[in-house]
Formats: C-alpha cells, structure tokens, sequence
C-alpha cells in the first residue's frame, strides 16, 4: 500500500478508537474495517496474519463486554429491562441534548426504572452507579480490542 493509503487508514484508525471511548458509533469496528482494508491490500503473511489478529481481538472484546457487563449487573441484581430503559433515554438525550444528551439520558434512565421497580431511591441510585460502573467496563473492554487490532496493524506495519 502507497504511504497515501497507509495515512488514510491511520485517520480512519484514529476515529475508531475515539469512537470505541465514547460509544456514540462502533468504533471497534472501524478499526477493524480499516485494519483490514490494509492487510487484504498489503497481502502476504503479514497483511493476513494482522487481519486475523486484529479481528480476533475486536471479536472476542465484542463477546467480553457482553458477557462481563451482563455478569456484573446481574450480580448487583439490575435487571436488562433497566438497561434497555435507560439505553432508550439514552438515544433521545442524543437528539435532545447535543453532546452530553446520551450519557445523561442512560443514567436518567437507569435511575427512573429503578426507582419505579425498587420504590426507593437510595437503592435506585445503587443500581444507577453500578450500571454506569458496567458502561464503564464495556467501553474499556472495547478499547482495549480495538487497542490490539491498532498494535496489530503498527506491528505489520513495521514488518513490510
């Protein structure tokens, strides 16, 4: 790939990993898209070795999130109903709020059903902190994939 292409990957990189910290597109996956791009383009062991790596990494961070987050606020006994309540919120502080609308409608959310389900609000705002502390986790989860994929790239980089 000619300089041109590898610094269009690096951009499209970049706004991945900004995407995977702050969750308002998939930015893991964009990272892997443009990863790949790269190694099918580049070809030969390294491209295709970079292009294995890098997606299992977004894959399996992908499951690890879902699978840690769920564990976690199952645990602390917040119900999924909670989240999908909050994660609605959520998308109409987007548009209602510019910027800060998604995080302020999920925690809203989150808090609102809770205080419904468990009728007092210490115990609502209990369950508020841990399903952010579980947002928290998917989001390191998910940066920490698309970190490797990165490392993965820079490394098949290096080698061709």
């Amino acid at each position: 790939m000619d300089p041109f292409g590898e610094l269009l990957v690096g951009v499209a990189v970049a706004i991945g990993i900004v995407g995977a910290i702050i969750q308002l597109y998939p930015g893991s996956i964009i990272v892997l898209a443009a990863v790949a791009v790269w190694g099918v383009v580049t070809g030969g062991a390294v491209g295709w070795t970079v292009v294995v790596v890098a997606t299992l990494a977004v894959v399996l961070a992908g499951v690890a999130k879902y699978l840690l987050a769920g564990r976690y606020l199952t645990g602390a006994g917040v119900p999924g109903r909670t989240m999908v309540v909050g994660a609605a919120l959520g998308v109409v502080g987007f548009f209602v709020v510019p910027v800060v609308g998604l995080p302020l409608g999920f925690v809203l959310g989150v808090y609102l059903a809770e205080t419904g389900r468990r009728r007092n609000h210490a115990d609502a705002w209990r369950a508020t902190v841990v399903a952010m502390k579980a947002t928290g986790l998917t989001i390191l989860i998910e940066l920490a994939g698309a970190l490797v994929a990165t490392g993965a790239w820079v490394v098949g980089l290096l080698l061709t």
